[in-house]
């Protein structure tokens, strides 16, 4: 449930319609922080298009975003493709292109976790996430990038995680990829600022989300109390903060506790450590004693 300033802040953009007349593709737009970006460009007069791998979720996420337009001539395509597989992904591209034109922006919310102690981890473990949380966001990328060049403009919009500013017990197969994702646009943006090229990338603490449900089922003891720790976003509120962080052209965009993580890992590196070190020798101890 969110709070009443949250809904009087989405109502004043709304009222804006900061995306009218603009194009917008959402790959992994079917659920979590993908669906609710989605959500939140509909009602802000947008045009979507909607990638994820299962038809069924992005029915219903398409349904919902033209329910949520403000304006009956707004449209809402969806495709069904795994972004990881760049010989599926880039006919589908182009067809959506030669329909409506080029996309203003490409937001990128495919990811995934499966956490797990490392010594119980393989190298396909490690590999899967790569694939599907780094390459996943990538093939899109470059799939657009002849088009954004030929314009001179474009906006990648990409979300990545708060464990790149901090790594825990837990994500090991799953903090390089984020890793791997922030490289990447760090690279991209130096060289494709010249072309008129903008980027944004979301760093969202831990939120409530169908995928965050799904890897607490995998998480380590540690990892699970660990979180408790924290506050824990809705998807509403992050991707409230991620439409507008892109649209103030934000290149990083902390919503909630991660802007406080951010600071003082910048400035404090060795208090973070501190705190976390010693939260993991309390949990451990904790844990000797329930005989874990």
């Amino acid at each position: 449930m969110e709070s009443e300033e949250y809904i009087m802040k989405i109502e004043r953009l709304i009222k804006k319609q900061p995306f009218q007349g603009k194009f917008i593709l959402i790959c992994g737009g079917s659920k979590g922080m993908g669906q609710e970006t989605a959500n939140l460009i509909a009602q802000m007069g947008g045009n979507l298009c909607l990638v994820a791998r299962n038809k069924g979720p992005l029915e219903q996420a398409q349904q919902k975003c033209l329910s949520l337009r403000s304006k009956q001539e707004q449209f809402v395509d969806i495709f069904a493709c795994d972004t990881t597989d760049e010989q599926a992904f880039k006919p589908l591209l182009e067809e959506e292109i030669e329909k409506r034109g080029v996309p203003d922006y490409l937001i990128s919310a495919v990811g995934m976790a499966r956490p797990g102690y490392i010594k119980d981890l393989t190298v396909d473990d490690f590999r899967k996430l790569m694939e599907v949380n780094y390459i996943g966001q990538l093939i899109p990328m470059l799939a657009i990038l002849p088009h954004f060049l030929k314009r001179k403009r474009g906006y990648y919009a990409n979300i990545t995680s708060l464990s790149t500013v901090v790594g825990i017990i837990g994500y090991t197969n799953y903090t390089p990829t984020k890793f791997a994702i922030h490289g990447l646009i760090e690279s991209m943006r130096h060289e494709l600022k010249p072309e008129g090229i903008k980027f944004s990338m979301l760093v969202p603490p831990d939120t409530q989300t169908p995928g965050y449900e799904e890897e607490n089922k995998t998480k380590p003891y540690e990892c699970l109390e660990i979180s408790k720790t924290g506050k824990i976003m809705t998807a509403e509120a992050v991707a409230m903060a991620f439409v507008k962080g892109i649209l103030k052209e934000k290149y990083l965009i902390y919503p909630g506790d991660s802007s406080w993580m951010q600071f003082v890992q910048r400035h404090w590196p060795k208090l973070v450590y501190f705190i976390i070190d010693a939260q993991l020798k309390s949990i451990q101890k904790k844990m000797r004693k329930m005989g874990k």
